[in-house]
């Protein structure tokens, strides 16, 4: 049975970089992209409408698969420029008190002592409301920017990944949770003997360990995980205290779920402490007409620029979509990068793969905002839960609103999303239902 309430988060694409550069949007300043201001504005904007947490997604290369150039990247701020999402996360936990951040770190770019010490600071100077988007990084261009040739075969990304996130949360464990006791008359600051050194030796990692630094708020911050293929479900279902995935249908959102419970237990852990998130697309205007014709303006755009659509492709498989016939269905394919995405695709024209990659979000929720509500309120029923991963990669401040200040409050009035948050940590509000 579903629960009677489900969560939202969002999925800042694009990362941090520039938004609606390309719009012509009174009072916004493109040439200063890089400034907080539009993330603080939507930050405050999720914490009104009691949203659980955001994601900063993240990549670490300018692009050059498509056309075996970068060209068609850069002409449209497409996957670059990005600045790192560590840096934006202090901003947003000043503009906030309960909303979750999360940055994106991946396993093939940090060493883990790095890795778990900057999230450990994170989550102490937000008083616990840090999470850790854990990925492994799929394009070689990414590699190759760290010293290394290309990216390791797929599989053995997700082997490296276990074994990098066992470490990780290994050093977050290493300091008791009353280790620190700072007697002034004793004198103790910390107890040493609360205190562990980890020594870690695996295949790929070593480390003696402790972290130089308390326990943090949250002990364990939660993981997040996108986990797409076979192999990604497994390592997902095992470390994941939330997993976000596309939601192309009713049925794939239901077997999706299932599997990945089924895989949670399996692994013995409580499958409902491990929250699965659907990407969701929401666009809801005043009437239904004004929405759809937004949305099809917005695909009407999208069409009009293929090769950005096509670079995108490119970079998430490292297989250049400009060699293929745009008319022509794809031959089977075979990819180090992302191999969910690349499946769905075959047997299409990569100008029909273009038309959906370009809008992404699966169920069209289009219309007012009671119409799409009441969509979310039937599909959470048959699916069960967990909740929905809003995104929209170029959002302005209207947009801003028209979800915070106007779908969300449909969908509490409903009794469908929380009204406050009940928990200091944001930990405790993901697992609150």
């Amino acid at each position: 049975m579903a629960k009677p309430q489900f969560h939202l988060s969002w999925f800042l694409s694009q990362g941090y970089g520039p938004k609606t550069w390309r719009g012509n949007w009174p009072g916004s300043d493109v040439a200063r992209w890089m400034m907080p201001d539009l993330f603080l504005d939507l930050a405050r904007g999720l914490e009104r409408a009691c949203f659980d947490y955001v994601i900063i997604e993240d990549s670490s290369m300018v692009p050059y698969t498509f056309q075996g150039s970068h060209d068609t990247y850069l002409r449209y701020a497409a996957s670059t420029p990005k600045l790192d999402p560590a840096v934006l996360v202090p901003y947003l936990a000043q503009a906030t008190k309960h909303l979750g951040l999360i940055p994106t770190l991946s396993v093939t770019e940090y060493p883990p002592f790095l890795l778990a010490r900057l999230v450990n600071s994170l989550d102490h100077v937000t008083e616990g409301r840090v999470g850790w988007n854990c990925v492994t990084s799929s394009n070689d261009g990414a590699a190759q920017n760290y010293g290394h040739l290309a990216q390791p075969p797929h599989d053995e990304r997700y082997e490296l990944a276990d074994e990098f996130a066992d470490l990780v949360t290994r050093l977050w464990d290493a300091w008791e949770p009353d280790a620190v006791v700072i007697d002034r008359d004793a004198p103790m600051f910390a107890d040493g003997g609360k205190v562990h050194p980890v020594n870690f030796e695996g295949k790929y990692f070593r480390c003696r360990g402790p972290l130089n630094a308390p326990r943090s708020p949250q002990g364990r911050p939660p993981i997040c995980q996108a986990g797409g293929s076979p192999r990604g479900q497994e390592f997902a279902a095992r470390w994941a205290d939330t997993i976000i995935t596309d939601a192309g249908s009713i049925e794939a959102m239901k077997a999706y779920r299932a599997n990945v419970r089924l895989r949670a237990a399996a692994a013995g852990r409580d499958p409902d402490k491990v929250k699965v998130l659907f990407l969701a697309y929401p666009l809801v205007d005043t009437t239904m007409d004004a929405a759809r014709e937004r949305r099809r303006l917005m695909h009407e755009d999208a069409n009009r620029h293929l090769d950005m659509q096509l670079s995108g492709m490119s970079r998430l498989t490292n297989i250049d979509f400009s060699k293929f016939d745009p008319d022509e269905p794809l031959p089977e394919l075979f990819t180090n990068g992302h191999q969910s995405s690349l499946a769905k695709w075959i047997g299409k024209t990569p100008r029909e793969v273009a038309s959906s990659y370009s809008n992404k979000m699966g169920i069209d929720f289009t219309g007012t905002a009671d119409h799409v509500a009441g969509m979310m309120q039937e599909i959470m029923q048959e699916v069960g839960g967990d909740g929905f991963l809003f995104f929209n990669a170029y959002f302005d401040r209207r947009y801003i609103m028209e979800v915070c200040d106007g779908l969300v409050p449909e969908l509490q009035r409903r009794g469908l999303t929380r009204t406050r948050y009940a928990h200091k940590h944001f930990k405790d509000n993901l697992m609150e239902f």
